[in-house]
């Protein structure tokens, strides 16, 4: 065996150790965890059950053992001793003290999940010292050198776990101390008593953004007023009690659905969320005008026709989101996928020509770029002259320009109803499928949605409204199949023949556009990345004959028209669309019309390339 054959397998054997350790101290089995080169946001570390850490170095020198370590265990501890809903519940909304109600929180995990284990804190301590030192901050000798989260996160794991401050951050550390003022010293306080309590601990922490002026009072002494465990303050004593799902609706508001340019309006979310019991025992009329069903009108609201007709699902008890891989047993999925690759050969030559254009395109991006003819930075060599000629003229220096396309996002949203059989299905899965493999190269991240129904005609929803007499204005009368053919997270050799479901027989039924461009939007929301991109392929507009059988006509039409212009216009992400064989541009406003689904590729990749680019679009364009 070779020196470096050793070596890869000594370090593949430090991944598989310290992943079931991650694992096993944070009590989840099932945690997907990925390694990963370069900086690893806080923010992005834990997400649900995926985990990030960084790749050890291929040496495995002692540095990078005691930096996955660190990483590790703390990431471990988050998902063993953090409530993710209630934080996304009292999380403030400004961005800084976001920051620091974030830093504050870990600070909790780690003090909690590290003090009767001697090993993990010394990890713990490693980790803090060396992004400490990696970030600059241990040089820093004036107190506005170090920003206010990262001080409040110093002083906050000093306070919960007893150890004092890292030697070279000590001195910053009084500084801190000593500007804050009694009122932030006695949250740190609160903060180590109630820590063991996440609720209790947040209203302190709370409190300590509230004495340093990063977010308002008010709604602190609303929350305490009475010194109890009560809700927050949008959640007042005179409400009724709300069911899991409710909770669950409004924890999704608070990640970002509500006073921020990405909000999408509340009746748009109704009918999206899968398995809200509580809607199924109300009426349908009742539950058109209920909050569960559209909740109150703003005055951002589109206009409706009225309020029987506002968007709603008559029953969303039916509804699934599921993983691909449990639709079908692997065998059945095994042989999907080899049916897929034998198809892929046709389409390889083509489709993978443009794909590796792509690649290199964003590859190309990599290399050092300039910006020139500043007034400050790096002296500009080539414009010696200028300053021999005139030794005070400026616009004489220039600025490495930074890279930001890796920290991107693609969703890629397929329509899986009947009209898509045949050609068009295939043509799909194999364009997602070497578009996830292009991506995957340039380290851009790629999710493969699929949306449908599970029955024609209505399915179960169907059957209970029958039962119920058929009362008028149902809303939408069908069971919403979305299935998730591969996660943002995944890599694409895990998920490859996941691809090969779209070929199943029985699989493509009806399609009901809106609420699966909603479900798409709300998972893409979720994501740590500042650029995230959306690209819909269809072939028509949204049918479902048992909705449009006792609803208007444009029923599901106007519903995906509103989701549409509230994603366009109020929210960050990219939205582009493809149409096969049907105009989509009357509904979208980037938007492509192709007439055969042997140009699905070819458009695909150049609309990723034009939006990586970064050029201006035409609102729409149609190819012959």
């Amino acid at each position: 065996m070779s020196a470096r054959q050793a070596a890869a397998e000594r370090t593949d054997a430090f991944k598989r150790a310290t992943v079931g350790v991650l694992r096993a101290l944070g009590g989840r089995a099932d945690a997907d965890v990925i390694f990963q080169s370069g900086p690893i946001p806080a923010a992005a570390a834990v997400s649900g059950e995926h985990v990030r850490l960084p790749q050890p170095g291929a040496a495995l020198q002692e540095a990078d053992i005691d930096r996955v370590r660190g990483a590790a265990d703390a990431a471990a501890l988050r998902l063993r001793h953090h409530d993710v809903a209630l934080h996304a519940s009292t999380r403030p909304e400004p961005s800084e003290a976001r920051a620091a109600y974030e830093a504050l929180e870990q600070a909790r995990v780690e003090s909690v999940g590290a003090r009767h284990m001697a090993g993990v804190a010394a990890n713990l301590q490693h980790k803090a010292e060396r992004d400490y030192r990696d970030s600059g901050y241990d040089r820093a000798d004036r107190r506005e050198q170090v920003p206010l989260p990262v001080a409040l996160s110093l002083l906050a794991r000093e306070t919960l776990t007893g150890e004092p401050v890292p030697e070279p951050m000590r001195a910053i550390a009084d500084q801190w101390r000593d500007h804050l003022g009694p009122s932030a010293r006695h949250a740190l306080s609160d903060m180590a008593a109630v820590q063991d309590d996440q609720k209790a601990f947040s209203r302190a922490a709370r409190r300590l953004l509230v004495a340093c002026e990063l977010i308002e009072g008010e709604a602190e002494i609303e929350e305490d007023a009475d010194g109890s465990d009560s809700p927050p303050s949008d959640e007042t004593d005179d409400q009724p009690s709300e069911s899991p799902d409710d909770q669950q609706q409004k924890q999704d508001d608070s990640s970002g659905l509500e006073e921020d340019e990405t909000g999408l309006q509340p009746q748009l979310a109704q009918g999206s969320g899968m398995g809200d019991e509580e809607s199924d025992d109300a009426e349908p009329g009742e539950a058109a005008g209920s909050e569960e069903a559209g909740g109150p009108r703003d005055a951002d609201h589109p206009p409706a026709e009225d309020s029987a007709n506002a968007y709603h699902a008559f029953t969303t008890a039916f509804d699934e989101e599921i993983a691909a891989e449990d639709l079908c047993d692997p065998e059945e999925l095994t042989r999907l996928r080899q049916q897929l690759d034998q198809q892929l050969l046709s389409l390889q030559g083509v489709v993978s020509r443009l794909a590796n254009r792509m690649q290199r395109r964003l590859l190309a991006q990599q290399t050092r770029a300039w910006e020139f003819d500043l007034e400050e930075g790096i002296l500009d060599a080539g414009r010696l002259s200028r300053i021999v000629v005139n030794p005070t003229l400026s616009l004489s220096y220039k600025h490495e320009r930074d890279t930001d396309f890796r920290d991107t996002v693609v969703t890629l949203l397929i329509d899986n109803s009947g009209s898509m059989r045949g050609r068009p299905i295939s043509v799909a899965a194999m364009c997602g499928d070497i578009l996830a493999r292009t991506l995957e190269r340039c380290a851009v991240k790629v999710e493969v949605l699929g949306f449908t129904t599970r029955a024609w005609k209505g399915g179960q929803s169907r059957e209970r409204w029958v039962a119920q007499g058929k009362p008028p204005n149902p809303g939408r009368l069908n069971d919403l199949r979305h299935i998730v053919y591969k996660s943002a997270d995944m890599p694409w050799r895990r998920s490859r023949k996941n691809l090969g479901l779209m070929l199943r027989e029985g699989l493509l039924k009806e399609n009901i556009d809106g609420e699966a461009l909603l479900w798409a939007w709300k998972r893409l929301q979720g994501r740590p990345e500042s650029r995230k991109i959306l690209m819909v392929i269809s072939d028509g507009a949204p049918v479902d004959d048992s909705t449009l059988s006792v609803n208007p006509g444009s029923y599901l039409e106007t519903h995906l028209r509103q989701v549409i212009a509230q994603i366009e216009n109020r929210s960050a992400v990219e939205l582009v669309a493809i149409g096969i064989g049907h105009d989509v541009t009357r509904y979208y406003r980037r938007a492509v019309t192709i007439s055969d689904a042997e140009e699905l590729g070819g458009t695909m990749m150049q609309e990723l390339s034009d939006l990586f680019d970064e050029r201006a679009a035409s609102p729409a364009r149609r190819r012959p």
